[in-house]
């Protein structure tokens, strides 16, 4: 049974940076696409980063590029968000999810398992 948890958010100011974990637990995370996702208050959850099974391919969101980093340690079975010059348009939930042998999708549909999230709050 895969279980995601997310650590690592909180609250900063605008221009700040956080850096985001999720801790996945069972067997296959190397067989994993992982992605971020995001919900803010009142909207929908959306897309924000996904990394292949290797790290060798990367996608994010157009809101985030140049912002975020995706990236992931097979043998820590972690992977990671860094987010850097935040905007208070970036607070919201985050959530860590995984792709079992997917390839690092922007889709909700495409993922099997879900963390529990993470608050992100940037104040102004």
């Amino acid at each position: 049974q895969v279980q995601l948890v997310e650590s690592g958010g909180g609250l900063v100011q605008a221009g700040g940076s956080l850096r985001l974990s999720c801790a996945f637990s069972g067997s296959g995370f190397a067989i994993h696409a992982m992605g971020w996702f995001r919900q803010a208050s009142g909207k929908e959850r959306e897309f924000v980063a996904a990394i292949n099974w290797s790290g060798g391919t990367t996608t994010y969101a157009d809101s985030v590029k140049g912002r975020f980093t995706i990236a992931r340690d097979n043998a820590k079975n972690t992977v990671y968000l860094q987010m850097n010059s935040l905007k208070p348009e970036d607070t919201a939930v985050y959530y860590c999810a995984a792709d079992q042998f997917g390839g690092g999708s922007g889709r909700l549909q495409s993922y099997d398992f879900w963390g529990q999230g993470t608050q992100v709050a940037i104040s102004s």
